[in-house]
């Protein structure tokens, strides 16, 4: 019997790949669209000159633990395109930068689908602990629900939601308080960036798992996992199962 009773998930590039660039074109897109139904110019240089900026801050405030949000990176737009004192133009450019990835097809990791029925049938209790980027979670939510494996997860820890980030521990005893008050040694974590998962679950007393599948972290940027995987399918087995 695995001595594990749960494992949280981080959620880009460990459920779902991420696809950076298509987001920022939907996202430029939709700005475009309500600036030139205000009759504003909508020239793509200056928009992902606001985009690149917006992430700036976002980079350097994750780095630091201090959260931005995608309503923080859409009013970061707002500013670099000088169109904040139009209040109708406001709230469609928020809206627009907010759900454009609402409409993208992003693929799920390999082999998770079936990696995710196998620790259901052991019994362990399934989360997940995001930072969500510039992508709300309502979104990352629709891409689970869209794939058919929402259901599949007993709890949720996205950090616009909880207010931290990892490796912040809040939001790991936020994710095994939701999942039955589960004792962290009892816990695994999953997820490809050592400085936020690896590190975060380690110091929790989780086993850390480093995927690798999609992207293969820095060594420089914080500790190695416990277990290193390329493969979901190689989980079950990581826990004892």
């Amino acid at each position: 019997m695995s001595r594990f009773d749960a494992i949280t998930f981080d959620f880009w590039d460990t459920l779902v790949r991420a696809d950076t660039a298509a987001t920022r074109v939907q996202r430029r897109l939709a700005i475009a669209e309500v600036l030139v139904s205000h009759g504003l110019t909508a020239e793509h240089d200056e928009i992902n000159a606001a985009f690149d900026e917006a992430f700036r801050r976002f980079d350097a405030s994750w780095g630091l633990g201090e959260q931005f949000t995608g309503e923080h990176a859409a009013e970061t737009v707002l500013e670099v395109l000088g169109h904040t004192n139009d209040e109708q133009v406001r709230i469609r450019i928020i809206d627009a930068y907010l759900s454009a990835p609402r409409t993208m097809q992003l693929d799920l990791t390999d082999n998770l689908v079936s990696t995710l029925s196998v620790l259901k049938q052991a019994g362990l209790r399934i989360g997940i602990v995001c930072d969500v980027g510039l992508t709300p979670s309502p979104v990352l939510r629709d891409y689970l629900e869209g794939h058919g494996v929402l259901a599949m997860f007993d709890h949720w820890s996205f950090s616009d939601e909880v207010g931290v980030y990892k490796p912040h521990a809040a939001i790991f005893e936020h994710a095994l308080a939701g999942l039955g008050g589960i004792d962290p040694s009892r816990a695994a974590h999953i997820g490809d960036l050592r400085r936020t998962d690896i590190a975060g679950a380690k110091a929790m007393g989780m086993l850390a798992l480093r995927y690798r599948g999609v992207t293969d972290d820095d060594p420089e940027h914080g500790p190695e996992g416990d277990v290193v995987i390329d493969d979901h399918a190689e989980v079950p087995s990581a826990l004892g199962l």
